[in-house]
């Protein structure tokens, strides 16, 4: 469990409050609009009507002692980029806020992020792979290289087994587990048989995966 500040609570801001939330961290939570405050109350263990540029506000919060402050105030970059400068003069051990466009990545990332999380682009990076082949049914980036698929099982490879395949050697992937009816199976070997009305999961180089699975 850790303790969170989590800075805006517009519809962004709020989904992570829920998520957080789920996951049993400790939220405090704050927003200038009390309309969104009591939105998000349900979901948070804190929360506080205030102005995230404002020192003397932010002080009283005693941010320093936060395992992690999350800026996700999306509708106004300069208040988003004063909380995240006044944060880290503030002593906060890691901050990440959100960006909108590329020059507020970089202007976040000079001037006290930790790290910048940016939406709306991984969003539409993971509509479009998504959706664009019938056989993906989802898709996290790794890195600039690297991802995890989930796709469906090549009709040339039913009723074989992994180890048969050899898909490690020969198209550099790995098989990381299967999914049936929304249960996923992690417990696999080389001698577990692929079948139909499955998908799997499996990881390796971008390129790698689109060429073996026509991409």
């Amino acid at each position: 469990m850790k303790s969170i500040l989590l800075i805006g609570l517009g519809r962004f801001g709020r989904h992570i409050a829920m998520k957080l939330d789920e996951m049993n961290h400790q939220i405090m939570a704050i927003d200038k609009e009390e309309r969104r405050v009591n939105a998000a109350l349900p979901y948070v263990t804190n929360a506080q009507i205030g102005d995230a540029t404002n020192e003397e506000f932010m002080e009283s919060l005693g941010v320093r002692n936060f395992d992690l402050c999350i800026v996700a105030i999306g509708d106004n970059f300069q208040s988003s980029l004063e909380a995240t400068s006044l944060l880290k003069e503030l002593g906060a051990k890691k901050v990440v806020s959100r960006a909108a466009r590329d020059v507020h990545a970089k202007f976040l990332l000079r001037n006290g992020a930790d790290d910048v999380v940016y939406p709306e682009k991984q969003l539409a990076a993971w509509t479009a792979i998504r959706y664009s082949s019938n056989h993906i049914f989802d898709y996290i980036e790794l890195d600039k290289g690297h991802a995890i698929f989930e796709v469906s099982i090549p009709r040339g490879w039913i009723g074989k087994t992994i180890g048969d395949l050899d898909v490690r050697n020969k198209h550099g992937i790995n098989i990381l587990a299967l999914k049936e009816n929304d249960s996923l199976n992690m417990n696999i070997s080389s001698d577990t048989t692929l079948l139909e009305n499955s998908t799997m999961l499996v990881l390796g180089r971008f390129k790698d995966i689109q060429k073996c699975f026509h991409i």
